[in-house]
C-alpha cells in the first residue's frame, strides 16, 4: 500500500459515494487511476464493505445499549452457538468476542426497553450458558464510525 491507496482508503471511509472524479481531487490521481486502485482495494478485501450509517432516532430505534455478556464457559461449540446467534439477531448492530471482565461487547438497538426486555428473554435468560450480562443505555453518540486511520508507505 502507498500513499495514494491511503488517501483514497481515508477518503472512501468518510464519501462511499465518491465518484472517481471527486477522489481524484482529493488524492492527486487521475479518475481513471482512482478507479482502478479503488478496484483493486475492494478485490482484495481490505475494503469490507461500503454501508451507511443511520440515525437511530429517526429509523424508530432510539434506544442504544451497550451489553457486556459473560458466558458460564467458552468451549469451542458454545461460543460459536452464541456467535450465531449474535449475527442472526437484527438488533444487534455490533458484536465483538472480547478479553477482560466480559466475554462479549454487544452494541443493541430497539424501539424501547420492552423490546429490549423481550430480547434479554430470548437471548440471554433463555441460553444456559449465560452466566450474566451487564446493560449500558447510550445517552449521547458522541462518536460514531468505523474509519480506521490509514497510513502509506
Amino acid at each position: 500500500m502507498d500513499i495514494f491507496d491511503a488517501r483514497l482508503l481515508n477518503a472512501l471511509q468518510s464519501r462511499a459515494r465518491a465518484t472517481a472524479e471527486e477522489l481524484s481531487a482529493l488524492v492527486g490521481l487521475s479518475p481513471d487511476a482512482c478507479r482502478k486502485r479503488v478496484a483493486r482495494l475492494r478485490a482484495s478485501g481490505l475494503i469490507e464493505a461500503e454501508i451507511a450509517i443511520l440515525d437511530p432516532a429517526r429509523a424508530g430505534r432510539g434506544l442504544m445499549l451497550i451489553v457486556e455478556v459473560t458466558l458460564q464457559n467458552e468451549r469451542k461449540r458454545d461460543l460459536d452457538r452464541f456467535k450465531s446467534a449474535m449475527q442472526a439477531a437484527p438488533e444487534v448492530m455490533q458484536c465483538y468476542y472480547v478479553t477482560g471482565n466480559a466475554d462479549f461487547i454487544l452494541m443493541i438497538s430497539a424501539r424501547d426497553m420492552a423490546e429490549y426486555e423481550a430480547f434479554t428473554r430470548r437471548h440471554f435468560f433463555a441460553e444456559d450458558n449465560v452466566l450474566r450480562f451487564r446493560t449500558s443505555a447510550v445517552m449521547d453518540r458522541v462518536k460514531t464510525g468505523f474509519a480506521i486511520p490509514v497510513e502509506g508507505d
